[in-house]
């Protein structure tokens, strides 16, 4: 490249630097938002956070785009630090376990305790599944895939009736993820909106209906069909999975690399792996945005007397829905606008489908600082009743009188902790969001220039979405 096209090249990245600073500077909150928060403790003033966060990130995309070279980067991705071989011969024993413990779950959601605080139903589902095994899935890779209740149970039946993925139906290509889509919508309405997700007779009976269904459309399309575009716990988990600095190939060798190394291998998402994706980020921004007084404020609600789930179904119904379709439009926009920057031939859905994988970090972040302080306090909940899952006096694991610690996230040096590892993750969340998608920004534009202006539109995004990240941990909401 000659000195006049890299004079070029800086001076269209010292512009693009000041647009981001200014874009930034604007979007910014203002002091009057600095408040004490509901949520059991008094979190610290977050403005000086919000100036940090932004312009670290801003500092960051900027070095990225403007300064490291491809060559390095791929390097960086591609070290590995093997470890060693790790069969899957007991991955059937294992799911057959998973299995029975859910069944038992199932029956004492049936049967136990109709306090949700005192059922292990409601408590393993919505703590130690949804917010526990996913930060687990992020760390330590693909643990689901062995802890799935329906692998184990199929497996034998395949031997007990010959039946196998051979004989499967084949799903039709179009069809996609589009089914665990539809499913991950109705799981995040039920957990979202429903008026009474933990009321562990009720969830019993969606969670084993939901097992029943998934069970016999992976005998009939076979399991890895459905769970690869139908299930949609599978589907996610996997995703997630992808960030995890744990590998193991083809051959069961276990392998160390740097977080969301795995991202950059995969291949393009479908339309409807985009918008799954996208899905899991919206809903769980919405969890935080629907509570707040901003949000309620909308619908004419008051925060200091909520009314409960049941009067706001169909204002959380229309915002589920609107906080997804504004999120897709919006990462299309910037897919497209940043294709246009660099004059791009590429395709927009190989481009969408191979950068909207930068989102996984972005949505783990968000998992992490959203459901932290419940897995913290809910957690030990969790511990003690396992014990006694029926509530008849067991101590099965020597947990079930053990003191509950709410205190753990209450007091202002709790507060200053849990406040600070909340907005570290978001923040550390969107710098390795911005590697990614740079990363993916140099296989779809091998010239350096055109990579980094594919990326200003997104790197964008991706700020304002950090800033909004920290508003909701700081902003005060309801119930």
């Amino acid at each position: 490249m000659s000195g006049r096209t890299e004079g070029g090249v800086v001076g269209r990245c010292r512009l693009s630097l000041a647009f981001l600073l200014a874009i930034l500077w604007f979007a910014l909150p203002t002091p009057a938002f600095a408040h004490a928060s509901d949520r059991g403790h008094v979190l610290l003033l977050p403005t000086g956070y919000y100036l940090i966060g932004g312009a670290f990130a801003v500092a960051v995309s900027f070095l990225v785009l403007a300064l490291l070279p491809a060559a390095s980067l791929d390097l960086f991705w591609r070290r590995r630090l093997r470890l060693f071989r790790f069969g899957d011969s007991a991955r059937t024993a294992i799911s057959l376990i998973s299995f029975a413990g859910f069944a038992i779950l199932v029956a004492a959601g049936l049967f136990g305790s109709r306090d949700p605080l005192s059922n292990p139903l409601p408590l393993v589902i919505w703590t130690l599944l949804w917010a526990g095994l996913t930060l687990l899935q992020g760390v330590f890779g693909d643990i689901w895939s062995w802890l799935n209740p329906w692998y184990g149970p199929l497996r034998l039946v395949s031997r007990l009736f010959g039946a196998g993925d051979e004989a499967a139906r084949r799903l039709p290509r179009w069809v996609g993820c589009w089914p665990a889509v539809i499913l991950f919508f109705a799981f995040a309405w039920f957990e979202l909106i429903d008026p009474a997700p933990d009321d562990p007779a009720r969830l019993a009976f969606a969670a084993g209906l939901y097992w029943l269904f998934s069970f016999l459309a992976m005998l009939v399309f076979g399991y890895l069909q459905w769970s690869r575009g139908g299930e949609f716990l599978t589907v996610f988990f996997s995703m997630v999975a992808r960030f995890a600095p744990v590998e193991r190939d083809e051959k069961g060798r276990l392998a160390l690399c740097w977080p969301g190394a795995k991202l950059l291998a995969a291949e393009p998402l479908p339309p409807s792996g985009i918008a799954f994706l996208l899905l899991a980020l919206s809903s769980v921004s919405f969890d935080g945005l629907s509570k707040t007084f901003f949000w309620l404020g909308l619908f004419g609600v008051n925060p200091l007397e909520f009314p409960g789930r049941t009067a706001v179904i169909g204002s959380a119904t229309f915002g589920l829905v609107l906080t997804f379709v504004l999120l897709a439009a919006v990462f299309l926009l910037t897919v497209i606008l940043g294709q246009r920057l660099a004059g791009s031939d590429q395709p927009l859905a190989r481009a969408a489908g191979l950068l909207v994988w930068s989102i996984v970090p972005i949505a783990l972040a968000y998992h992490v600082a959203h459901y932290l302080t419940a897995l913290l306090v809910d957690g030990q909940y969790a511990l003690a009743s396992l014990s006694d899952p029926f509530a008849l006096g067991w101590n099965l694991f020597g947990t079930a009188d053990m003191q509950v610690e709410a205190g753990i996230v209450a007091g202002a040096e709790s507060a200053w902790w849990l406040w600070n590892i909340q907005a570290g993750a978001i923040i550390l969340g969107h710098v390795l969001a911005v590697l990614v998608a740079h990363g993916f920004a140099w296989r779809l534009h091998p010239q350096p220039a055109r990579a980094a202006l594919s990326q200003l539109p997104l790197t964008l995004l991706m700020i304002a979405y950090t800033v909004f990240g920290l508003w909701l941990l700081a902003t005060p909401t309801a119930g």
